[in-house]
C-alpha cells in the first residue's frame, strides 16, 4: 500500500509479484481479472535506482535490498526486508542530497548484518514505467500493474549493460485473491514468473544465500555435529532478525533476541563434549553479556504488566495512596532506561565482534572427534548430562539453609530446566517423541520455577517502592498488601514444583540415565 511521499520516514508491507515478458507482448485487458471493474489510464515515470550493498553482497545474501530511487511518487531511500512469500517490509527515508551516505536509520536496521563493512553503490537501474491502477466497483485501487522497460548496469564490472522488460503487480487495498486473479491474466498473456526476485538480482546474477536448514529427515539421520551446526545457523539467523526488530522498536523483539542468545549459549553448553572449548567458551560468555544487557528492559516490562494487573484485581478500598501510579511510572521509566541500554549494547564494538564470532561458528563449527557420531547415538548421552545437572540443582533446593539461599537454588534450578528443555528440543529430529516429551516436562518445570523467580523479583521491587513511598510521606499499605500476595504466589509455585518434579523424576529421568 502506498504511503505519503512527504513523510520523513514510512514503514509498510508490500505484496507483489514480478513476471518476465517479451518486448513485443501486449499487456492484456486487466478488467478480465476477477474483481477488477476499471483500469486507469497509465501514469508514466522515469526511475533511476542506485542499489547499495557490501563488497560481498551481505544484504543480497539475506534477501535484503537497499536503494536510492529518484522519479515517481515514492522517490527516496528504500530498504526492503523479507516478510513472507510475495511480501516484503519496506522502510523509507527522504531522498537527501545526491551522492549522500545511506541514512543512519536504514544503516542501523541492517547493522547486525553489515557491521563495520562499507555500504557502497553496486548497481544502477534505469526504468521506464507505465503504471496502471486497478479499481473495484467503488473506485478503490485494488492493485497496481507496472509495465517496466529496464536498463541495468553492474558497477565496477566490464560486463555489458542488461536490458529487459518485466511486469509487476502490487496489491494496494485489494485482497490476496486479486493478486491471484491478475497473475492468471498476465500468465495467459504470455508472461512467465520472474527469473529473479528483484531488478538487483537480475543484474547481479546468482548469489549464494545463507544455507537452508536441513530437513527433519536429514537431521534425524545425521551426526551430532550436523545437528548442532543446523541449530547454530538457525538461532544466529533469528538473533539477526530480532536485532533488526529491536532497532525498529518492535515491542517483543528484546525478549525474542534474548531467547535467541540463550538458545545459542545453551547449545554450546549441551554440546560441549564435542566442541573445542577454547573457542566456544569465550562466545558463551559474550552471549551471557548480551542477555544481561537485554534483561533490564524485558524484566521491567514484565514486572510492570504483572503488578498493574495484580493491583487491578484488588478491591478499590485496598488500593491506597499513589501505589499504582508509582508502580506504573517507575517501571515504565525502568523499561525505557533498559531499552536505551539494550540499544547501546547492540551498537557497541563488543556486540559486533560477537556477531563475527557467531558467523565463524556457523561457517566452521570447532567440532572435535566425536562430533561425527550419529545424533541418535550421542544425543541421549548429552541429554543425560543435562538431566543430572537438573537433579543436582533440585537437591540444592532441599539443602538450602535459609529462605534466601532457597530462592537462589530455585532460580538455578529454573536455569537448568530451561537448558534441558532447549537441548531436548534440538534433539527432537533424531529422538522423536522421547525428546519432545522430555522438552514438555522440562518446560512445565521451567514455567513453575519462572513464576517463583518472578515473585522473588516482584517482592524485592515492591519493598523498594514501599520504602520510597513511606519516606515521601505516602501510605505504603498497598505495597505491603501486594508483597503478601506475591509471597503466596511463591509458596504456591513451590508446592506446584514439588508435584511437577515428582512426575518428571519418575517418568522421564530413567529413560535417559538407564
Amino acid at each position: 500500500m502506498r504511503q505519503d511521499r512527504d513523510m520523513a520516514a514510512s514503514h509498510h508491507d508490500e505484496t507483489e509479484r514480478k513476471f518476465d515478458v517479451e518486448t513485443r507482448t501486449v499487456l492484456p485487458n486487466l478488467t478480465s481479472a476477477e474483481g477488477v471493474v476499471s483500469v486507469d489510464q497509465p501514469s508514466e515515470f522515469q526511475l533511476e535506482a542506485v542499489y547499495f550493498d557490501t563488497p560481498d553482497y551481505d544484504l543480497a545474501r539475506n534477501h535484503i535490498t537497499l536503494r536510492r530511487r529518484t522519479g515517481g511518487p515514492d522517490d527516496g531511500w528504500h530498504l526492503k526486508l523479507p516478510a513472507g512469500p510475495d511480501t516484503r517490509t519496506e522502510v523509507r527515508e527522504q531522498l537527501g542530497p545526491a551522492g549522500g551516505d545511506v541514512p543512519d536509520p536504514l544503516r542501523t536496521r541492517v547493522r547486525a548484518i553489515v557491521r563495520d563493512r562499507p555500504l557502497a553503490p553496486i548497481v544502477i537501474v534505469n526504468t521506464t514505467r507505465r503504471e496502471y491502477a486497478l479499481r473495484d466497483a467503488e473506485g478503490a485501487v485494488l492493485a497496481r500493474v507496472c509495465d517496466d522497460s529496464v536498463l541495468g548496469q553492474l558497477l565496477g564490472d566490464d560486463e555489458p549493460d542488461q536490458t529487459w522488460r518485466e511486469w509487476e503487480v502490487e496489491l494496494d487495498v485489494g485482497p490476496a485473491s486479486v493478486l491471484d486473479a491478475v497473475t492468471a491474466v498476465l500468465l495467459a498473456a504470455g508472461a512467465a514468473p520472474a527469473s529473479a526476485g528483484s531488478k538487483l538480482g537480475r543484474v547481479v546474477g546468482e548469489i549464494p544465500v545463507i544455507e537452508v536448514r536441513p530437513s527433519k529427515k536429514q537431521l534425524a539421520r545425521g551426526s551430532a555435529g550436523q545437528l548442532l551446526s543446523a541449530h547454530l545457523t538457525e538461532q544466529t539467523a533469528r538473533l539477526n532478525e530480532h536485532d533488526a526488530g529491536v532497532r525498529a522498536g518492535q515491542p517483543e523483539s528484546v525478549h525474542r533476541l534474548r531467547i535467541a542468545a540463550r538458545r545459542l549459549r545453551s547449545a554450546l553448553s549441551t554440546f560441549r563434549p564435542i566442541l573445542d572449548r577454547t573457542l566456544t567458551d569465550p562466545v558463551q560468555e559474550e552471549l551471557r553479556w548480551l542477555g544481561q544487557s537485554l534483561a533490564p528492559a524485558r524484566d521491567a516490562q514484565v514486572l510492570r504488566e504483572h503488578l498493574l494487573a495484580l493491583a487491578s484485581s484488588e478491591p478499590d478500598e485496598l488500593i491506597i495512596g499513589s501505589a499504582v501510579t508509582r508502580i506504573d511510572d517507575q517501571l515504565r521509566a525502568d523499561h525505557q532506561t533498559g531499552l536505551v541500554g539494550a540499544r547501546e549494547a547492540l551498537d557497541s564494538e563488543r556486540y559486533r565482534r560477537l556477531l563475527d564470532a557467531l558467523d565463524t561458528l556457523v561457517a566452521s563449527p570447532p567440532l572435535r572427534q566425536h562430533a561425527d557420531t550419529s545424533a541418535r547415538t550421542l544425543m541421549p548421552r548429552l541429554l543425560a548430562r543435562d538431566v543430572k545437572r537438573l537433579r543436582r540443582a533440585v537437591r540444592a533446593i532441599e539443602a538450602a539453609p535459609d529462605a534466601a539461599h532457597r530462592d537462589v537454588a530455585f532460580h538455578e534450578t529454573r536455569k537448568k530446566a530451561k537448558r534441558l528443555r532447549y537441548a531436548a528440543e534440538v534433539a527432537a529430529p533424531p529422538l522423536g517423541k522421547r525428546a519432545r516429551s522430555l522438552a514438555t516436562s522440562a518446560k512445565r518445570a521451567q514455567k513453575v520455577l519462572g513464576a517463583h523467580q518472578d515473585s522473588v523479583n516482584a517482592r524485592g521491587r515492591l519493598r523498594e517502592l514501599g520504602v520510597q513511598a513511606h519516606l515521601a510521606g505516602d501510605n505504603s499499605f498497598t505495597f505491603g498488601r501486594l508483597h503478601a500476595l506475591e509471597q503466596v504466589r511463591a509458596e504456591r509455585a513451590e508446592a506446584e514444583f514439588e508435584t511437577v518434579w515428582n512426575r518428571f523424576s519418575h517418568k522421564q529421568i530413567p529413560r535417559w540415565t538407564a
